[in-house]
């Protein structure tokens, strides 16, 4: 197949797919409710650094088209340690979750927060490229397919990917493939931020309690995913909080022993 592009996807609907294809796979998949035990070195801290706790800020306040805060939690994330590249990442990737007219907006903020740093004379780190080409072609098909199985928890086959396999086939290649492929942003962080946009936008509970379970997958512990909800109710939107909150709380009462 050939490569596919973000030009070929219509606003928001990787979002909306990828939403109801979590929630689905973690109902008809109990095992992909289940997070992978957190090895040593994922348990050294149960606390999230301050560029950490950063991301999440910026994912919801970018959902929620909330400009004024999002201007604020980028200058606040680049403080923390965010480079310029790693700032640019986590606002593309969140077009898959919150559509382009929002990644759009949200980049030119940070345009306009990194030129006013640089007139303030702060030198920002702008970061690195990915270290590889991302696959083309069937490879990268089939790496999409193992990085959405591995962050899903369980091949994800459901009755919406049966009813139009061609939406499975795009978040495969496109969003686990193109995107999770790009090695300039490690997992944690991209849950961290699809975890703060998602938390920001009402009615996708289900798949907000989901990806709570996928970011234990990628290393994240529940300390610190509890930390990101005191995160955002302290410095973001309660109502956000308040559902990343209780997304949690069933995450991991769903998981055995949790």
């Amino acid at each position: 197949m050939n490569n596919t592009t973000p030009a070929k996807f219509g606003t928001g609907v990787l979002a909306l797919a990828l939403a109801a294809l979590a929630g689905l796979a973690a109902a008809q998949n109990p095992s992909a409710q289940e997070p992978h035990p957190a090895t040593n070195a994922e348990r050294a801290s149960d606390t999230l650094s301050a560029k950490q706790q950063a991301i999440p800020l910026i994912a919801s306040f970018m959902a929620a088209s909330d400009m004024p805060r999002l201007n604020t939690a980028l200058d606040q994330g680049l403080d923390a340690g965010l480079t310029i590249g790693e700032a640019k990442e986590i606002l593309v990737q969140l077009y898959a979750y919150a559509g382009f007219p929002r990644s759009l907006n949200a980049l030119g903020e940070l345009r306009e927060v990194a030129d006013a740093r640089k007139q303030r004379g702060i030198q920002d780190a702008p970061g690195r490229e990915p270290s590889r080409p991302v696959p083309t072609g069937d490879e990268l098909l089939a790496v999409g397919t193992a990085n959405q199985t591995k962050i899903s928890g369980a091949p994800v086959k459901n009755a919406v990917t049966d009813f139009a396999p061609i939406i499975n086939r795009f978040l495969q290649a496109h969003l686990f493939g193109d995107i999770f492929e790009r090695d300039n942003l490690d997992w944690k962080s991209r849950e961290l931020a699809t975890v703060g946009a998602l938390a920001a936008m009402p009615g996708v509970e289900p798949q907000l309690r989901s990806h709570m379970a996928a970011s234990m997958r990628v290393g994240l512990t529940a300390a610190q995913l509890r930390q990101l909800t005191q995160v955002l109710s302290e410095r973001g939107d309660a109502q956000a909080a308040e559902r990343a909150s209780e997304a949690l709380t069933q995450a991991l009462a769903a998981v055995p022993g949790g």
